[in-house]
This record gives structure tokens, sequence and C-alpha cells, in this order.
């Protein structure tokens, strides 16, 4: 099977130290790409990070497979609408549990929630993924329906650059969820990713995006196209904005 050809390194609550193989030298800063749904690909500090690849049915179907090359592939559980690692070209390392790593330089922590609102009963936990990379400090909150607990909250810290679910459905955050998981980790910049968009085909139970700017009214709203260029010039100075990313 392809997922026996990534190199697995995990385990709740260890630190692991690895070496992942350089990039050429970048210029500085962040690249973001948005490949869909809940899938991202981060490329500064010398390393490529892929997070949640996705098999193409249902909310995902008219999606292009996120068949992107990197370094680390991080997925949020083994649901193929955020796990999907076999569709991923080359042997990239796979994190995929709660802990503490430094891969490469990078300091990488995964912070286990629920993924439902029944204590994850019905689709287990979810990892939360935290780091820095290129001076930023990002959080990708994979798919979680559960509040953050204060326990959450100090792994998960305050970030610069917040990756939340906001379409609902059974397992991930309503617009007033997602709201709520903002405001107590008061992010610089979020980044609402899981929402219905054109590619859902099918069953499909996430509503769309609008519902979540209209529960967020007031907070300044960004649109750009599929791929960003971050640095810390680019966080607002005060306050929290909304970055909406397009898929193309």
């Amino acid at each position: 099977m392809k997922r026996r050809q990534f190199i697995q390194f995990a385990g709740a609550g260890l630190a692991a130290s690895l070496t992942a193989t350089p990039l050429r030298a970048q210029s500085g800063g962040l690249s973001v790409r948005y490949l869909g749904h809940m899938c991202f690909l981060f490329t500064g500090s010398g390393q490529r990070i892929l997070v949640n690849p996705f098999r193409a049915q249902g909310c995902t179907a008219g999606y292009r497979l996120p068949n992107v090359a990197t370094d680390l592939v991080m997925i949020s559980s083994q649901i193929l609408d955020e796990g999907a690692i076999d569709v991923v070209p080359g042997n990239p390392k796979l994190l995929f549990e709660a802990g503490a790593y430094n891969v490469g330089g990078l300091k990488i922590q995964g912070v286990a929630t629920e993924h439902d609102r029944v204590g994850g009963r019905r689709f287990g936990r979810n990892i939360a993924w935290r780091w820095s990379q290129s001076g930023l400090n990002l959080v990708h909150l994979g798919g979680t329906a559960a509040p953050i607990t204060l326990e959450q909250k100090i792994l998960i810290g305050s970030p610069d650059i917040l990756f939340i679910p906001v379409g609902g459905g059974a397992k991930a955050y309503d617009p007033q969820e997602a709201k709520q998981a903002i405001q107590m980790l008061n992010p610089k910049m979020i980044v609402p990713m899981y929402y219905r968009t054109a590619a859902a085909k099918g069953e499909c139970d996430i509503g769309g995006l609008d519902a979540f700017l209209s529960a967020m009214s007031g907070t300044p709203v960004r649109r750009g196209g599929n791929s960003l260029s971050l640095s810390r010039a680019n966080l607002p100075k005060q306050g929290s904005a909304i970055q909406v990313m397009t898929y193309s």
C-alpha cells in the first residue's frame, strides 16, 4: 500500500527529533497555497508542509486531488476528507498523533481535540496542529466540533494565523461555534475552511461561507486567490482580520 512508503513518527507526549530534506533557500516569508476543503501547502523556512490531504468525494468531489510534492504531511484524522495520505506523491514524513515534535528545526505541537459534539464517540479524535514557520505562529484546527478546553488553549497558544472549520455538520464547527473558538484563541488572521463550495456533489452536510461571515460581522474581510505570501507585516496592527482564500 502507498501508505507504507511514508516515514511515520508520532507518539502522544513524546518529542521526536528528525531531519527533513532542505529545500533551496527561501527569500523570506511564508507561502500558503489553498488546495481545497481543509488542505493547505505551507512553504517557508526551507520546508514544505502539507496539511490534511483529502480523497475527492462528497463535499470534496469537485476538487483536484492534492497531488503536490511536500517534505512533511500532517493529518488531523484518518477520515478521508482530511487524512488521505495515499494521494500524496513521493515519500514525505508523516505526523498523525498528538505530541511535541522537532522536524528539521521546526517545532510542531499536535493537540488532541474531540472530532464531534459527543465526546468523540462518533468520529474519534481530531489533531489540531500548531507550529512556527517563517516567523509566523500557525494553528490548523483540523475538523473539530468540540469547544476548546483550557488545557487545549494552553497548548495551542495565541496564533498569528488560525485555520478554522466553519461549515458545521456532524464533525466541525458551525459559524457560532467557530466564532466562540476565535474569541478564545484571539488570532490576528483568520482563514476559514471546511465550508460548502461548488465542489460538493452528492451527500454533503456542511454549509457555505456566508453564514460565518455574517456571524463575524464587524471583522474586516480580505479576499484573495488560492495563494498568499505572508510575513508579520501582513498581519493586522490591531484586532483580527478574516482572510478568505478561493480555490482555483
